[in-house]
């Protein structure tokens, strides 16, 4: 299971980098989209940071109970 998380997160970033071309796509047609697409951008990145860091603290905790 834990090896199915490890490449899931990956998946955040896919997912951020998808809403950060769009914002640069819709940046001269529609600002109020690209900020949100920025925000959305950003929001996911920090759930990829989130989600590693808490990752690997629970790998951590798992290999000193073994």
């Amino acid at each position: 299971m834990n090896t199915i998380w490890k490449y899931t997160q990956y998946g955040y970033l896919v997912v951020g980098i998808i809403f950060l071309v769009e914002g640069i796509l819709k940046w001269n047609s529609n600002r109020e989209q690209a900020y949100l697409m920025f925000g959305f951008a950003i929001f996911i990145t920090i759930i990829f940071f989130f989600k590693r860091n808490f990752r690997k603290k629970i790998e951590q905790r798992n290999n000193q109970q073994k």
